[in-house]
């Protein structure tokens, strides 16, 4: 389970997170939803060491997470798949899955999970060898998904892994994301696309401006009057 309790985070002179605190129970997934600038990448990075936190704690399992630097934290199996993709533009599709498994050692198991990433993502076999900012938007995706999956994550955690895709492309992706769950590894969602994170839920988390102002399970928040009004819009009456 990944425990935050009373996080606190400031940028300079702005207060990111004021004292923020969240559960993901392992197995489950968990969805942090809100406005641009609310905290939710803040929130993300902080829990893999990429943000400095001034006071609270992150639990992961029990353990501390605040004392280890990023590269200790991913070898706990804590991995984020960070807004933008972040791919290596230059290398191939092999070279940044590769990448993805460079805290591993056990190379049969690395190449075993390269084809299962390529099970998952027919299209990034098909693409093996070339470089991977030849690709499209919906493929960089794929391969910043599996590039996160090389490394056999236990918490596996997306920053709005739908932003600029077509709608096609951002069902698949949210397909992929309740499969990976069902096979046993736990999620933590970052999406502007408030309707597809909260229905594949099974808890969520409301942020505005710092804080976290309403929770509760993923069917629950989809028909609360006030998500329905701020986050889900007109389509919210077509469904």
């Amino acid at each position: 389970m990944l425990e935050l309790h009373d996080l606190q985070v400031y940028y300079g002179g702005i207060h990111a997170l004021q004292g923020i605190s969240l559960e993901v129970p392992d197995g489950k997934i968990v969805s942090l939803i809100g406005a641009n600038g609310a905290g939710k990448s803040t929130t993300l990075n902080s829990i893999v060491g990429l943000v400095k936190t001034q006071s609270g704690s992150i639990k992961w399992n029990g353990q501390e997470l605040t004392a280890l630097n990023t590269k200790q934290i991913v070898s706990q199996g804590v991995v984020l798949v960070p807004e933008g993709r972040r791919i290596f533009p230059n290398l191939s599709v092999w070279e940044n899955l590769t990448l993805g498994a460079y805290h591993r050692n056990d190379k049969a198991d690395i190449e075993k999970d390269r084809e299962m990433i390529y099970e998952l993502f027919p299209r990034l076999k098909e693409r093996e060898k070339q470089s991977a900012g030849t690709l499209s938007g919906g493929e960089q995706q794929m391969l910043a998904v599996g590039r996160g999956l090389m490394s056999r994550p236990k918490l596996f955690m997306l920053d709005e892994p739908s932003l600029g895709l077509a709608p096609l492309i951002v069902k698949n992706i949210f397909s992929i994301v309740k499969r990976i769950n069902e096979q046993g590894t736990t999620v933590l969602l970052i999406e502007q696309n408030a309707r597809a994170a909260l229905k594949i839920a099974d808890y969520g988390y409301v942020m505005e401006t710092g804080r976290i102002t309403l929770s509760g399970t993923g069917k629950d928040l989809l028909s609360d009057e006030r998500i329905r009004h701020a986050y889900l819009g007109d389509e919210s009456q077509k469904k």
